[in-house]
């Protein structure tokens, strides 16, 4: 009988934190006791942890078992920490050799016929492993591919607890797969493909360059959804720290597909107009999962028909757009996770979104109203570009002229955004999320005529300081776009009018 240590790692959000799961084995009734704030899928890895280690010809132990996972104090949950479990009970019993194990972390949950099966949030939990020092991670052979992602750490893979004890005995070797090739990715969507809309084509654009909000409006079949799916292909890669975090996210909600590489590419998140707070913010009980304004970190978060969505949905994305985060306060305590996104909304301007917009509309102007007072002012005071389009005619869907590309447009969209990084330094990487301290300094302040249409505005009250602020942002947006080093009066106007659903 004796005592024995194995690492593994819990998830706090994004976050990982090294575990110590420690087993003492002493004479007694025989009893498992696990201590250390597990939930109920921990709790119940006693009786699927004795099973996988009988079924995997280990002996297990007849006597007293107590399981404890330090730092006491920290909540753990999920499957991920069976196996380590299993290694420290057989080590604690029968001198099973774990000083290999020593910086190395051990990931994976068990079936009852002793394989490894993959668990969810393996890259962050092996990013915190290699943060805190340890030279190698144990990890499910399903989930390798996903760990070797992260830089600086040896990872080796098993299929099977048999195999890890024989590793640990020297009998058998863990399992080094070949590094595969990610699964294709399907191509983006192209602009190329919007007929017409000309002022949606611009919004788009000046959106991507400077990460700004996006509300369109308009009568059925305007373009405005085939609009949005388009943004993220317009859209710079993510650097390698932007990708880290996508994944990692990706990671922990499950939807990462089995052995894809980190996501380049800005996500794009379309939750249904039923979607509850939860589902869009985050939540659930226990330790809170991440919602779609998440998943959508550094990428797009697309309402469509976004009338239909309850009013207390919208309105919790009001904080998560103002702070790049969501923080989920929960019994067990407060998680966080990014959410620096970029919300795109749709909606048709009535309830009978006749096709024909205005003229074919029947409905009184009450309930225009009604339906489109759902979007309250403060989460609307944050949406930079609110344009409303029209139907399209037969010229631009029979037009033989070439259509400008996604590629294209990108290229200038990485120019604006190479320009507007260089420029803000320190502050931003983007016009959409520079500080308003810094656009009042007097390096970048604009003088009094340019920002004339902006004060007036204003003073009259139809916008509001955090509308001046963010007009002035496209504004910027607007002058990067079309090659001047400083935003003039005009630029301002066109910021004012794509904010204002107007032309002035």
């Amino acid at each position: 009988m004796g005592y024995a240590q194995v690492y593994s790692v819990a998830l706090h959000g994004v976050a990982g934190e090294v575990i110590v799961v420690e087993a003492d084995v002493s004479f007694g009734l025989p009893n498992f006791v696990v201590s250390g704030l597990p939930d109920a899928a921990l709790s119940e890895a006693r009786d699927r942890v004795r099973s996988a280690v009988t079924n995997s010809g280990g002996k297990w132990p007849l006597e007293r078992i107590i399981v404890n996972l330090l730092p006491a104090h920290v909540r753990k949950h999920g499957s991920g920490f069976d196996t380590a479990v299993a290694l420290a009970i057989l080590a604690a019993s029968s001198d099973l050799p774990v000083a290999r194990l020593n910086e190395a972390v051990v990931l994976g949950e068990l079936g009852l016929d002793g394989t490894v099966r993959p668990v969810r949030g393996v890259l962050p939990a092996v990013l915190a492993a290699s943060r805190a020092g340890k030279a190698m991670a144990l990890v499910p052979l399903a989930n390798v591919t996903e760990a070797r992602l992260v830089p600086d750490i040896e990872v080796l893979g098993t299929d099977s607890l048999g195999r890890l004890i024989g590793y640990l005995h020297g009998q058998e070797s863990l399992l080094d797969p070949a590094a595969q090739p990610p699964p294709d990715e399907a191509a983006p969507l192209d602009l190329a493909d919007v007929l017409g809309q000309e002022r949606g084509r611009r919004v788009i654009e000046l959106a991507a360059a400077g990460r700004h909000h996006v509300a369109m409006f308009g009568p059925p079949g305007t373009g405005k959804t085939m609009l949005a799916a388009r943004l993220p292909g317009v859209l710079p890669p993510l650097d390698d720290q932007e990708a880290i975090e996508v994944t990692a996210l990706h990671s922990i909600a499950g939807t990462l597909a089995p052995g894809a590489a980190l996501i380049r590419r800005a996500p794009l998140q379309a939750p249904h107009h039923t979607a509850s707070v939860a589902a869009l913010v985050g939540g659930g009980s226990g330790l809170a999962k991440p919602g779609a304004v998440s998943l959508a970190h550094n990428g797009v978060l697309f309402l469509d028909e976004c009338a239909e969505f309850s009013s207390g949905v919208l309105d919790a994305l009001r904080q998560p757009l103002e702070d790049g985060e969501v923080r989920l306060r929960r019994t067990y305590g407060e998680t966080a996770y990014p959410a620096r996104t970029q919300l795109v909304m749709a909606a048709n301007p009535c309830p009978c979104a006749k096709p024909g917009g205005r003229p074919a509309c029947q409905c009184p102007s009450i309930v225009r109203r009604r339906y489109q007072s759902r979007l309250s002012g403060p989460l609307m005071d944050r949406v930079d570009l609110q344009v409303d389009l029209d139907p399209v005619r037969s010229t631009a869907l029979l037009t033989t002229e070439h259509v400008e590309p996604s590629a294209i447009i990108a290229k200038r969209v990485l120019g604006a955004r190479e320009i507007a990084s260089d420029r803000w330094g320190p502050h931003a990487k983007t016009n959409g999320d520079v500080p308003a301290s810094v656009l009042r300094d007097k390096r970048y302040r604009l003088p009094r005529p340019v920002l004339h249409p902006l004060t007036i505005e204003l003073d009259r009250g139809r916008i509001s300081a955090r509308g001046f602020e963010r007009s002035m942002r496209v504004a910027w947006t607007i002058a990067d776009l079309d090659g001047r080093e400083r935003p003039d009066a005009a630029d301002v106007r066109e910021a004012l009018e794509l904010r204002s659903r107007s032309v002035l």
